[in-house]
This record gives C-alpha cells, structure tokens and sequence, in this order.
C-alpha cells in the first residue's frame, strides 16, 4: 500500500467514525465493556450473546473493548451442560477470547463440573484471565485465581478485583471441602484499598470490581471502592443500574435475557460510565459456528425422555414473563391468594408452542414441596413491597432478596390470607420472609413443578 492510499484510507475511516457519532448525537466511547453475569449456560442465548458482541464491534470500530463475565457462567441442572462438562460453554469463552480480553471472575457455580483448581486452568486454557480474591484454598491458604488482573483498553488500563459469595450452600456439596471462604466483605475492607487505590483520580487507570456476592454484601462494599468505579454485581438475578456518586453500580440480569454495555465516555468533568442494557432474543442472529455446535451438542446428549413434550404455552415467553407464569402456577394449584417464590429458583423462558422436558427443567431449575400459611394482610403489604424488583425498583428499597409474588387481588390491612411459597423459603425462612416469619406447614401432595406442569396443560 502506498503512502497516498494508506491516508485516503484514513481520511475514510475518519469520516465514517465522525458520521455515525453525528448520527448518534453523541462522541464515541473511548472504552466498551461487556457485563454479563449468571448466564447459566443458557444455550438458546449462547451464540447469540457472541453474535451480538460482534455487532458491538462493527458498529464502533476501533474502540477498545473488554468482556467481562461476572460468575455462574455454568448449570449443573442443565443435563447437556453436565455430561459434556461445560463444553459449550468453554467454546463460548474462546470465542470471547478470540474477540476481546475477556475475564472470568469465579462464581459458586463454576466449578460444577470439576475441582476448582482444574476449572481454574480449563477457563485459562481458552484464552480468558481468571479472577477471584476471597476464594482459597485450605490446603494451602492461597486463593486458586488471582485477585485482580489489569486490562489494555486503549490509552486506559483498567485495573479488575474480583470476589465471590461466602455462602456455603450454594456450591455444588461435593465441592465444599475444597472452599475457603472468606467473608466477602471483610476481605474487600482489608483488600480493596491496595488493589484499587492505584486507580483513584486516574485518567488513564480504571478501576472495576467484580462481585459475585449480592446486592447485600455489595452494598458494604460500594463505600469502599474509589470515586468513579464500574462495580458489576451478580448472583441475585437482579437487574439493574444505579448510580453512587460518580460510581456506576450494576447487576445484569440472568439467563442472557440482557447485556449490559458500559460506555466510557469523556465528559467536562471528566471519565465516566454510561450503561446501557441490551435484550438478547432467542430469535435474535446468532454466530453461525457455535449455533451449529449447540444444535449438534444438544442433538446428540439430550435423550428421548428428555425431548419428549410436557406441555404447551400459546406463546413464547422470556425468562422474566416465565418466571412470573410459574410463580401464579403455584398460587393457583394451592388455591392461595399469595404464592411466592425466590428469583434464583426460575432460568431460561418456554418457547411457544410444544415444551420439551429439557426446556421445562431450564425454566423451573429446582423442585420441591410447597409451604402454606394463613398471614395478615398488613404483613402481606410489607413483603408485597419487597417483592418483584424490576430495573426501576429505587435502591433505598434493595434488600438484598429477590422475591417474586404472584397475587390474586388487592390485599387490605386486618384481613387473613392463604399463603403459599417453597421449601427452600421455608427452610430460609428469617432471610426471606423476616424476622418473625409465618408458621409455615408442608403440602406434601404440591410440589413446584407438579403445579407449574399443571398450568402448561390446562
């Protein structure tokens, strides 16, 4: 290429760099990043998460960019996920790789399929950088990935700290030995000031935290990360952006129903973050190599008990709508005028039309009896108010849990209601129902997904 064709070349990149941000009414980002948490191994999402990435690209070219996995990439319960161990979903993270520096901060869900140290060095294997800082090892007391890793993104260096959930019981049981877990939030108080302080007032140097830990401790720790940090949240569920300050708290969602993009603009005061939060469609285009892989992976693990159909939804309906289905589902077959039911029990959405057994597991991820109680309508207003957050749900009202109810009616002060949730509620009880929960007695002939199979076949 010659000297003329190489500045005309320019000059055309120029233009068409000034067009579209003319077209947007907004300057380009000098950063992207990629957030995206629990995905589960959500494969009617996977490839087409890796397709939108690439459009991501296409449309700022030029702009540095970073993908950053926030925890839970994997699901035991899916049975492809299982007997392949994860192999999707490791083609999925080269992919990533093969695109952006990608980073992989440990959830409780990672190490589903092998030891931690050996997913450790599968997840390196594919070109992802590991993080995790309050995750060790017993034998040994030193954590099984680093606590923070730094990212080029242009002229910037961002500077990642990763930490997870302490809370035991929700790691695979076989796994728990191997777990030393230190308290998510102690850890970040003796820890976050080190890792992250170098960025503090930088220009170049930014600082990202991210945590697999919830909304409860996350809100312990968001006081102590520097002024004008990306702090990604997970493990709740939730969705959500708010901002603390000049600090940009955000938690993605689950199941791939979105990705958030942060946008790292330069305004008169300086860098700040920009999120914007894209849905992903299970019709939405998809990489062509890893939706062939997907087809052939599931056509040859899933059995004839497994594809066979279960019932029948008029429609098709996303994670979010197929959670709220289910939780009415149980509300109707305990004849109750309150069902309710913890998010993290709910995955991936019902297509329309025939639904296989193999889709039904991935909505209804966990099984078991239901719980009933005859409660107080004010205390039922109380826990209403809790419940069903949505992206505009104010902070202040964050506790922590993410609920969701299903009610029949508006519910009066002084007047008693039938009430009916899940095992696991009931068993944890105080954490999501309050400090003086309602006795709470099993239906043992109703089980979650006898009353959610009820609905599909009316």
């Amino acid at each position: 290429m010659n000297r003329a064709t190489f500045f005309i070349g320019l000059l055309l990149s120029l233009a068409s760099l000034a067009g579209r941000a003319a077209t947007t009414g907004t300057a380009l980002p000098e950063a992207l990043v990629v957030l995206m948490g629990d995905q589960h191994s959500a494969y009617e999402r996977t490839a087409q998460f890796v397709a939108r990435v690439d459009r991501l690209k296409q449309e700022h070219p030029g702009v540095p960019l970073a993908i950053l996995i926030n925890g839970d990439s994997f699901e035991y319960g899916n049975v492809v996920a299982r007997r392949t161990e994860g192999a999707i979903d490791f083609a999925m993270f080269a992919a990533l790789a093969q695109r952006a520096p990608t980073v992989v901060n440990l959830g409780n869900h990672e190490p589903d399929y092998f030891d931690v140290a050996e997913t450790v060095r599968r997840l390196e294997a594919t070109g992802v950088k590991v993080i995790s800082g309050n995750l060790r090892n017993p034998g040994t007391g030193r954590p099984y990935a680093p606590a923070s890793t730094r990212v080029k993104l242009g002229v910037h260096e961002a500077v990642l700290v990763g930490v997870t959930t302490d809370r035991l019981s929700t790691y695979r049981l076989a796994i728990r030995p191997q777990l030393d877990l230190a308290d998510p939030v102690v850890w970040a108080r003796e820890n976050f000031s080190g890792l992250l302080d170098a960025a503090a007032g930088g220009t170049r140097v930014l600082p990202i935290v991210l945590s697999h830990a919830g909304l409860r401790a996350d809100r312990a720790m968001l006081p102590l990360v520097p002024d004008g940090t990306l702090f990604a949240g997970a493990h709740d569920h939730l969705r959500f952006v708010h901002r603390d300050g000049g600090t940009t708290y955000v938690h993605s969602g689950s199941w791939m129903e979105f990705m958030s993009v942060a946008r790292l603009q330069r305004t008169g005061k300086g860098l700040d973050w920009r999120v914007e939060q894209v849905s992903l469609g299970a019709d939405d285009a998809v990489e062509p190599q890893l939706a062939q892989r997907i087809r052939a992976t599931l056509a040859q693990h899933l059995t004839p008990e497994e594809t066979v159909v279960v019932g029948r939804t008029p429609r098709a309906l996303g994670p979010s709508a197929a959670a709220a289905f289910a939780v009415d589902a149980a509300r109707v077959a305990a004849k109750a005028d309150v069902a309710l039911v913890g998010a993290t029990t709910f995955g991936a959405g019902l297509p329309a039309g025939d639904v296989s057994r193999f889709a039904f597991d991935a909505c209804v991820r966990f099984d078991g009896a239901l719980y009933e109680a005859e409660v107080d309508g004010a205390w039922l207003q109380a826990l209403i108010g809790r419940a069903n957050q949505g992206p505009d749900t104010p902070f202040a009202a964050r506790g922590g849990e993410n609920l969701l109810v299903a009610v029949r009616g508006a519910i009066e002060p002084g007047r008693r209601y039938r009430f009916v949730t899940t095992d696991w509620v009931a068993k944890n009880a105080k954490t999501y129902l309050g400090e003086t929960p309602p006795a709470l007695t099993e239906m043992p002939a109703l089980k979650l997904k006898a009353a959610v199979s009820a609905a599909l076949n009316p």
